[in-house]
């Protein structure tokens, strides 16, 4: 496995396996003790805790056709942001998945500001910076 990292940090690969392998895992991503990691393709991102400055979570509809009807399907995402921008949109298994995870989250990056920025567009709330916790 190859690893990348999302910030200029680069690691010692053999302590990212390591930590890589005893990872909680949630979906694509998992939860180490220092980083988060997440899989793309035959690549795995990860990211330091300490570099994570906001992460929230995206709900995208998507329209769908089934058997008896028409439906919208929700679709969970986390977000993780530096001070500039995106850098990451994951998406999760689900929305039991989606909130354990940012329960987990605010233990592992205490120093990280959870919700969606006020200025963020598209936000239907008004851009209250209200995130879909």
């Amino acid at each position: 496995m190859k690893f990348f990292s999302l910030t200029a940090t680069e690691e010692n690969p053999e302590d990212l396996q390591a930590e890589y392998k005893d990872a909680q895992e949630i979906g694509k991503l998992r939860l180490g003790l220092r980083r988060l990691y997440f899989r793309s393709a035959r690549k795995i991102f990860y990211i330091p805790y300490t570099e994570i400055h906001r992460y929230f979570r995206r709900v995208m509809l998507v329209p769908a056709k089934l058997c008896c009807g028409r439906g919208d399907l929700a679709i969970e995402h986390l977000v993780i942001c530096d001070a500039e921008r995106e850098l990451a949109q994951i998406q999760l298994p689900g929305s039991h998945a989606a909130k354990v995870l940012m329960e987990r989250m605010g233990a592992l990056a205490p120093g990280a500001i959870a919700g969606m920025p006020a200025n963020a567009p598209g936000t239907e709330n008004g851009g209250r910076g209200e995130s879909a916790q």
